[in-house]
């Protein structure tokens, strides 16, 4: 599976720490400290779920090999949908023309997109798509509640696209090699550990020690599977890139694998946790430092629980 483009959205606003203080009671050092944020971003009084995905697919557009037409396959991936009816599948393929694919919604808290690459790969394999468009988009903020001391500062919207095809449909193209996934729902704290439950709650992570503890415990079996399976191990990874959830998690993941906290990029510091299309933000706002050769390692964990991850040679 070949990666034609990717592109991005993050909301222009951001929300200082400073702001916490008199809200949940958090000081800007204590959210530093534990969490690696100094800002998240947050989508405007008229964004949403749908319309940051379709921004992330027009900043993807212009590096896009083909017709967008071609596409046969359409997935939205989010746990945060702005409309669970016309979901962001198929507000896509209206906005962009696309009559002949397939589409849907699939939401498996911040694994969407990772599983939606495996779904893709699924399709490819049964040769039922050639050419699949992936967004992740979450607005995180239209759900949590930011005077929950808990996890209120945690979270930031934003979105993230990615055209990918069966067939390398042009020269330097990065190859996705591996895909791995895992439901984790007999684990820990599991579907009580962070939910969303849209009438009552909201977005919350009431156990956020069980969610650190699984989260580096699993991310890092998604990197030693996919790189065994290919006879290498995490240290000849070129960059590692985590699901943003927390600086310490990433830290703990670099420590436990034994490889140097250099290799993994980050942007958390900036637009706190944005969900689902996170770590592939990342690799959006950094596809111009990687070169051919490079091996990177992308590995997610969600709320249910579950994890994943890619493996992508450039």
């Amino acid at each position: 599976m070949f990666i034609n483009a990717t592109g991005a959205y993050v909301p222009a606003e951001r929300v200082h720490n400073d702001y916490f203080l008199n809200v949940n009671g958090l000081t800007d050092e204590w959210i530093l400290q534990r969490t690696g944020i100094s800002t998240r971003s947050k989508a405007a009084a008229d964004e949403n779920t749908n319309t940051m995905g379709i921004a992330a697919v027009k900043n993807a557009l212009p590096n896009l090999p083909y017709n967008v037409e071609e596409v046969d396959l359409i997935i939205g991936a989010s746990y945060s949908p702005y409309d669970t009816v016309a979901t962001l599948a198929h507000v896509a393929q209206k906005e962009f023309g696309i009559a002949n694919a397939k589409g849907f919604y699939l939401s498996s808290a911040c694994s969407s997109f990772v599983n939606a690459v495996e779904v893709a790969e699924c399709f490819f394999a049964a040769g039922k798509a050639t050419k699949a468009l992936i967004i992740a988009s979450e607005h995180n903020t239209a759900y949590s509640n930011e005077a929950d001391p808990q996890s209120g500062h945690l979270w930031g919207d934003a979105a993230v696209a990615v055209f990918v095809s069966k067939d390398k449909m042009k020269d330097g193209e990065a190859e996705v090699i591996d895909v791995f996934s895992r439901s984790l729902g007999t684990v820990g704290k599991s579907t009580e550990g962070v939910y969303l439950r849209p009438r009552t709650e909201g977005l919350v992570m009431p156990d956020g020690r069980d969610v650190f503890i699984n989260a580096t415990k699993y991310m890092c079996e998604a990197l030693n599977t996919m790189t065994a399976n290919h006879g290498k191990t995490t240290d000849d990874l070129t960059y590692i890139i985590t699901h943003q959830a927390n600086k310490r998690i990433v830290a703990n993941v670099a420590n436990h694998l034994n490889v140097s906290l250099d290799k993994f990029i980050n942007n958390i510091h900036e637009l706190g946790n944005t969900g689902s299309p996170s770590a592939m933000i990342v690799v959006s706002q950094n596809w111009d430092k990687f070169k051919q050769g490079d091996l990177l390692g992308l590995t997610v964990f969600g709320g249910g629980y579950s994890s994943g991850g890619l493996l992508i040679q450039f």
